[in-house]
């Protein structure tokens, strides 16, 4: 069984804030529709944390908000978010992280240039795909719509800011991950007296 070290207990504590951090911000589209900065924070953790250290950070973002706490979009939370019209989406959160987060450490992480930027983007929106699948099933469960109808609402006024959110996130991953690299890699101070 795999052992945690606090750092990594921290970095896991720290991703979930900061998922719950994003939930009250949002950006409006000309089209009124707006977009969180959620799945912009749910891809960072996976690509900083990896699939393992990464769902552990969004699975408890998720069960915080199940609990009652007001982490999701408009500070809602509790378990009618999760059974709710959008519940599927978050539900898929944990589970895009681990397939993002995974293509990324296993193909791209230690790579560079063009080849790092593009298995970062892959792994993004494969995790899209695996969001806006389990998302749409639990809509169309709820509402009855039609896969046309709902792809028409709850994905096409999404796509724009969702590629934003990943050009961002892209942006950033390689400038955090040197800081996490500086992070775990510094020995720790001694207590012993000199």
């Amino acid at each position: 069984m795999k052992k945690f070290t606090v750092k990594q207990i921290v970095l896991c504590a720290m991703f979930a804030a900061l998922c719950c951090a994003t939930a009250p911000i949002s950006i409006p589209l000309p089209s009124g529709v707006p977009v969180t900065l959620q799945t912009a924070a749910i891809f960072l953790t996976a690509l900083l944390l990896g699939p393992l250290y990464g769902f552990i950070s969004v699975l408890v973002y998720v069960l915080l908000g199940a609990v009652g706490l007001p982490v999701f979009a408009g500070l809602s939370g509790g378990l009618g978010s999760l059974a709710g019209m959008s519940g599927g989406f978050i539900m898929s959160w944990p589970f895009a992280t681990v397939l993002a987060g995974f293509i990324y450490f296993k193909f791209g992480r230690n790579s560079t240039g063009f080849k790092k930027y593009t298995v970062m983007v892959i792994a993004m929106l494969l995790g899209s795909v695996v969001i806006y699948t389990i998302g749409l099933a639990q809509f169309m469960f709820l509402t009855g719509m039609n896969l046309t109808a709902s792809i028409m609402a709850c994905m096409v006024p999404f796509i724009p800011g969702d590629l934003l959110k990943m050009a961002l996130v892209a942006i950033i991953t390689p400038a955090l991950e040197r800081a996490l690299k500086i992070i775990y890699s510094s020995e720790p101070v001694s207590a012993k007296a000199s």
